[in-house]
């Protein structure tokens, strides 16, 4: 489980198809301190498991062993040597929790439509697909590559959020342009409320 607040923008050292997998290795500064295998971190919001661990403390390369099915699912199959991606280690019982729960799993990929300075902040519109849309709620939560961001507007196929200028300095959406793709991760509360009222439906016919 995370909390959608990035600690870090990491950068990837390399993707390679193995036997069994595929290989991403990230080199974090932060959220290698701490780490031992079999951790989840939240790439790009994705939850990964740690392999292997190589480096410094303070530079560590993270090892990361991804599903087809997962690298289908997400942006990190547009990922190439040297690009950013966000990181997240897991929460702690005792952390705070400054976003919203997000348990790493992709609903689906959005593209940016708008991406633009306005003022001190930046606007950030997302085209999504159905079975995404259908959560999102204004002023609701979504994850966005592994970001808690709040939902400033909606229409029919797409959503708007602003982004402060600390989210953009400190994650991967600085690297983002029109027409990149982007994962999202619908509010966890918004399925559970609409599968108790299916169910409650059910129940009364």
């Amino acid at each position: 489980m995370f909390s959608g607040i990035v600690e870090e923008a990491g950068t990837v050292q390399g993707i390679k198809e193995t036997p069994r997998s595929i290989r991403l290795i990230v080199k974090a500064c932060a959220c290698g301190r701490g780490l031992k295998l079999g951790d989840s971190v939240a790439i790009n919001g994705c939850c990964l498991t740690v392999v292997k661990l190589a480096g410094k403390p303070r530079q560590r390369l993270l090892h990361f062993d991804l599903l087809r099915e997962t690298w289908e699912r997400t942006n990190l199959q547009f990922a190439r040597a040297g690009a950013l991606v966000n990181l997240e280690r897991s929460l702690r019982f005792d952390d705070r929790l400054g976003g919203h729960f997000v348990t790493g799993h992709i609903d689906g990929l959005g593209r940016i439509a708008r991406w633009e300075r306005a003022g001190k902040d930046h606007v950030l519109d997302i085209t999504a697909p159905p079975e995404v849309m259908r959560y999102i709620v204004f002023k609701g939560s979504v994850a966005v590559d592994g970001i808690s961001l709040t939902v400033a507007g909606v229409k029919r196929k797409e959503f708007r959020i602003w982004i402060i200028p600390h989210t953009f300095d400190v994650t991967a959406l600085r690297e983002r342009s029109v027409g990149d793709a982007v994962n999202l991760e619908a509010d966890l509360i918004g399925k559970y409320i609409e599968k108790f009222l299916a169910n409650r439906k059910s129940r009364s016919t």
